[in-house]
């Protein structure tokens, strides 16, 4: 399995969604730190929210096969600057969380673009409440695609 970093705001599903593709209980923890597991590095939101910790980020992604910026359908905020990709070697992908919850087709429209925008070469949406969309994030995982 491709090792991948979860880089989002807070709130956003990154600790979620480790749990869910390590088969852990799914239970709320507030990120504090970067945590390194065998194929997922979680990070804290507020690494994403202030630029002063980007250089962190980079860091952090070294161990990674790709970075995946994650953005909740219901984020009124964007974090991600354009072309952020550029700031990695790994290929990005982006992942669209909590679609489960009431949007509108605008709110997805917004959340891919702001993820393309980022340097998102493919776009995933999931919900880790009714298991939506997490079968094809875990099987690109899987593969040698990129």
């Amino acid at each position: 399995m491709k090792r991948v970093i979860f880089i989002g705001e807070t709130g956003s599903g990154k600790t979620t969604l480790m749990q869910l593709l390590n088969d852990w209980e799914i239970k709320y923890h507030k990120t504090q730190q970067v945590y390194f597991t065998d194929n997922v590095i979680d990070t804290p939101g507020e690494f994403m929210e202030n630029r002063f910790y980007y250089n962190a980020l980079v860091s952090s992604a070294v161990g990674a096969d790709c970075i995946a910026v994650v953005q909740s359908i219901t984020s009124r905020q964007n974090y991600f600057p354009p072309c952020f990709s550029s700031r990695f070697t790994k290929p990005m992908i982006g992942i669209i969380t909590k679609t489960d919850l009431e949007h509108t087709e605008a709110d997805y429209d917004l959340a891919q673009k702001r993820l393309r925008l980022a340097g998102a070469q493919k776009v995933f949406s999931l919900s880790a409440v009714n298991q939506e969309g997490i079968s094809g994030l875990k099987n690109f995982l899987l593969t040698d695609e990129f």
